[in-house]
């Protein structure tokens, strides 16, 4: 049996597939980022899904796509983590970045974006990725993101800068108490996840000025250190994957038009391209 995952911060999707390469069964853990979870967490994370449990020792290959994944020390945490549960298992862990870009592209030249809990891109030439600079995490960089936009509507509630029709609705969703958010994001763990928690809120808002304002903001910033730095071709295909780049695609193929450039796809969830790049491609 063979499982393939592809891992965000807020959850992993995790496919089996046969010895026929047919699907045996999908199912949804928690997200299994080692760069901001323990080694405990992540195990437990695991362990808990009795699917995955209940068949760990017919497993003989794992391919897990996780951010965080995209440094050694964090890839052999993971690594170890499932290794201990997968005895029988060979595990290839990598970061998120390449499964998206084997859900978008396959084995073709293109720009491939991330915009989900976290972001990222890159180029990816047909062989291998090509990345301008190290994503640092959601505290430095992740611009247009969940957490991103999480922390600017957080921002913008206690600086008195979002609408009061909006206002209204963000205190019936969230607790907002100033001690409760501090404890989230300073003390619990998973702040990045807490943060982007808030950013599903904008979906009920899209089409409200200041949602629009807010996520041109973003998208502009993500074009300007992400994308505008590789100095593209008009004709260079870009893929995005995720939530944020699905629901607010208006917005983003604005954007990159104003950029003289255009946004060949988006995907919402790669999961399924990810299944189908593997069963043609890998043995």
């Amino acid at each position: 049996m063979i499982l393939i995952a592809d891992g965000g911060s807020t959850k992993a999707d995790w496919i089996a597939l046969d010895q026929n390469k047919g699907e045996a069964f999908r199912v949804r853990t928690l997200g299994l980022n080692p760069a901001v979870a323990s080694e405990e967490e992540l195990h437990n994370r695991i362990i808990h899904m009795f699917q995955l449990i209940q068949v760990k020792d017919e497993v003989t290959n794992i391919y897990f796509y996780g951010a965080g994944c995209g440094t050694p020390v964090a890839k052999k945490i993971l690594h170890d983590v499932m290794k201990n549960i997968f005895v029988n298992a060979e595990v290839v862990v990598e970061e998120d970045m390449l499964a998206a870009v084997y859900a978008a592209t396959g084995n073709d030249p293109a720009m491939v974006c991330i915009l989900g809990t976290g972001s990222n891109s890159c180029y990816f030439d047909g062989e291998q990725m090509h990345m301008k600079v190290a994503s640092l995490g959601f505290v430095l960089m992740d611009e247009a993101s969940g957490n991103y936009f999480g922390k600017r509507l957080i921002r913008d509630y206690y600086y008195d800068l979002m609408p009061k029709y909006i206002v209204e609705k963000f205190e019936k969703d969230f607790d907002l108490d100033a001690d409760t958010i501090k404890k989230n994001i300073y003390r619990e763990p998973n702040p990045n996840m807490y943060l982007a928690s808030f950013a599903k809120f904008m979906f009920d808002f899209k089409e409200e000025k200041y949602v629009r304002r807010l996520m041109k903001r973003g998208f502009e910033k993500f074009f300007r250190y992400r994308i505008l730095p590789y100095e593209l071709s008009p004709d260079t295909p870009i893929y995005f994957i995720g939530s944020i780049a699905h629901y607010f695609r208006e917005i983003l193929d604005d954007v990159a038009e104003k950029n003289g450039l255009k946004i060949t796809d988006v995907i919402q969830r790669p999961i399924n391209n990810l299944i189908e790049y593997h069963r043609k491609y890998i043995n």
